[in-house]
């Protein structure tokens, strides 16, 4: 009880002066404002980061290739990811040969067992709806690989992998692909049909599939990444008419193969370097993710700078208005002291006050920063704002992780900048006090 009476007290003694305390309270939100802004900003940066890492299967993902595939890789990233209109264009790929396969596996640290190759559908072909004339590039089309991954979805499921729902045609979309296939926003085409075509290249016809749509990819760094992906029976389907041509002991060609490494012996510099010298190219989540990380780490970083010096600022408040709350009431010290009050009681009581002006501060700061990052949050993700291709993207992500240590942060340095004046009421002669005028 002797504890809660004495925060009763220190705040009843605050708010005796109210326009200097709230001047002084004010000061301490500007800085815990900015400093919780910074950190819900870098919070909802490197979640979203996480996630698009989740989505590649982890931080100790790798992609393994030959140098002409990197190359091209390259290439097809930097183009516009977008929906492109149907040409009859082939795109080629240096493949890896069993050979390469073998070598690559036996490379100390890489985990063979791990090995998948996604052997995209990148034949000629195009996709439409029954809501638009226009034809659209299949691109890269493929099963869902095994394994740790959680891509992130605007709208619907992935392709249900159950053995009953593997005999359906279903297939998840990249992001923009609703918009271009007629279909106003991505839950529209939930549940919808499309059509496939692929060229039957003995005869230069099309045959058409028909496929459920079951999902719709989120925009992300790496959208797109796996392209359409493909329930296994439409897969089987069309693969199927896309070699029927081909010799009966006919392999897939290998572009690129996913897998992972020994991240606990390996970092990913040391494994980039032995692939590089076996003669092969690879690319890992740092190269992904890594430079963004960096570039938006960085940026925070000098916020959090410029709000540590707007609380040093009020830290100075601090001192001043605790400074003359003890001149104000060096008689009533007096008195106290006199009547047996110990110094150690007066000392908690300043203490406490100087805790509380951070408390009431950071508390401020923190409440009106939620409430701005929850409205801009919604007002970027509406239709027109600068996170609308990015719906998993929260700007702002508030946590009791990220909100509570400012707080704690914020009281301990004003209980410091209070220590001195709680040490000067608490060590005032009683007799000298009472004389004060």
């Amino acid at each position: 009880m002797h504890i809660f009476e004495t925060i009763r007290t220190a705040n009843h003694n605050l708010f005796r002066n109210k326009v200097r305390t709230i001047l002084t309270v004010l000061a301490i939100f500007v800085g815990s404002f900015t400093i919780i802004l910074n950190t819900a900003i870098n919070s909802g940066v490197n979640s979203f980061i996480d996630e698009q890492t989740t989505a590649l299967g982890g931080d100790n993902f790798i992609m393994l290739m030959s140098k002409d595939s990197e190359a091209m890789m390259s290439e097809q990233m930097s183009a516009s990811t977008g929906p492109q209109e149907f040409t009859e264009k082939t795109n080629t790929l240096g493949m890896l040969s069993n050979e390469d396969l073998e070598k690559l596996k036996n490379i100390d640290g890489i985990d063979a067992d791990s090995f998948y190759s996604p052997t995209p559908l990148n034949g000629t072909g195009y996709i439409t709806s029954r809501k638009t004339d226009k034809k659209y590039n299949v691109g890269s089309a493929m099963i869902l690989p095994p394994g740790n991954f959680n891509i992130p979805l605007a709208a619907g499921t992935l392709v249900d992998q159950t053995d009953e729902a593997k005999q359906k045609n279903q297939i998840v979309l990249p992001p923009e692909y609703p918009q271009a296939l007629g279909y106003e926003r991505d839950e529209d085409i939930i549940g919808q049909t499309i059509t496939f075509a692929l060229k039957d290249e003995f005869n230069g016809t099309f045959k058409e599939f028909s496929a459920e749509v079951v999902g719709v990819e989120a925009n992300g760094i790496v959208s797109s990444q796996f392209g359409m992906l493909l329930s296994r029976a439409l897969y089987d389907e069309m693969y199927a008419f896309a070699t029927k041509y081909y010799p009966e002991d006919y392999e897939a060609p290998t572009y690129y193969v996913m897998a992972t490494f020994d991240n606990t012996r390996f970092s990913e510099d040391e494994i980039k370097q032995i692939i590089k010298d076996a003669g092969y190219s690879t690319w890992t989540i740092k190269d992904l993710m890594g430079t963004i990380r960096t570039f938006f780490d960085v940026i925070m970083i000098v916020f959090t700078i410029f709000g540590g010096i707007a609380l040093l600022a009020a830290a100075i408040g601090i001192v001043n208005t605790l400074f003359m709350s003890v001149e104000e009431r060096t008689r009533e010290i007096g008195l106290d002291k006199a009547l047996g009050m110990s110094s150690g009681r007066v000392y908690a009581e300043f203490a406490t006050e100087a805790i509380l002006l951070g408390f009431w501060g950071s508390v401020f700061g923190v409440v009106v920063a939620m409430i701005i990052g929850t409205v801009a949050n919604t007002a970027v993700h509406a239709p027109g704002g600068f996170l609308e291709v990015f719906p998993t993207f929260d700007l702002f992500k508030f946590t009791i992780s990220n909100v509570l240590p400012i707080i704690i942060v914020v009281m301990i340095i004003a209980f410091l900048a209070g220590t001195i004046p709680a040490w000067k009421a608490a060590h005032k002669n009683p007799i000298d006090a009472l004389r004060y005028e």
